[in-house]
């Protein structure tokens, strides 16, 4: 089932989610609907609190960059296999040069900016059956990640933007979270758009 994304001035993507267990009641339906939702809108990662729930966890597909000409056989290869569910993930390194990339967000669409972030990362996290794994990414993959990463600790790509690109977007995010905006897929406005 997709489900709604929240959309950007809604206070569940501000807020840092909180751990779950293996007895977290539906699970596996929520892991599916939250695919079926992410596909829906073409992304290539969500987190929980994107569709309204403060949990730790997201996920991550980043098949759609293996088609992108920018990007090595080798490296579109790894693209293109690279699909993972993260339940209670922990960054536990960052390291090396920040680069810039062009990042965008469900939740906050027609928005795309370039944020700077750490190419290389070591994640702690469980999978669908609570089983708990260290792996080390690098490069878009990783990137991805830090970015869902950053929604379980309620910080969105536009905190990581300068107070002068802040002050240029505001006029664009007000809109979202008023609803004033087209997209083809569900989402969920913050409540002082639906008291009009």
């Amino acid at each position: 089932m997709i489900l709604p994304i929240v959309a950007y001035g809604d206070p569940v993507l501000k807020k840092k989610a909180v751990e779950i267990d293996k007895d977290y009641p539906k699970l596996d339906e929520l892991i599916t609907n939250m695919y079926e939702t992410m596909y829906g809108a073409y992304g290539v990662g969500l987190a929980a609190p994107q569709i309204g729930l403060a949990i730790r966890m997201f996920l991550v597909d980043t098949s759609p960059f293996a088609e992108d000409d920018d990007f090595s056989e080798e490296e579109a290869a790894q693209l293109k296999n690279f699909k993972k569910t993260f339940i209670n993930p922990v960054i536990l390194e960052e390291e090396g040069d920040e680069w810039a990339f062009n990042e965008g967000c469900l939740s906050i669409p027609d928005v795309r900016e370039d944020v700077f972030r750490q190419p290389k990362i070591k994640i702690q996290y469980q999978d669908e059956d609570f089983n708990t794994h260290v792996e080390e990414y690098d490069g878009l993959i990783a990137r991805v990640i830090q970015h869902e990463y950053d929604h379980i600790e309620g910080v969105l790509f536009t905190d990581k933007l300068s107070s002068f690109k802040k002050r240029i977007l505001k006029g664009k995010l007000l809109n979202i979270s008023k609803g004033k905006i087209r997209v083809d897929y569900r989402m969920r406005f913050p409540a002082m758009s639906r008291k009009r």
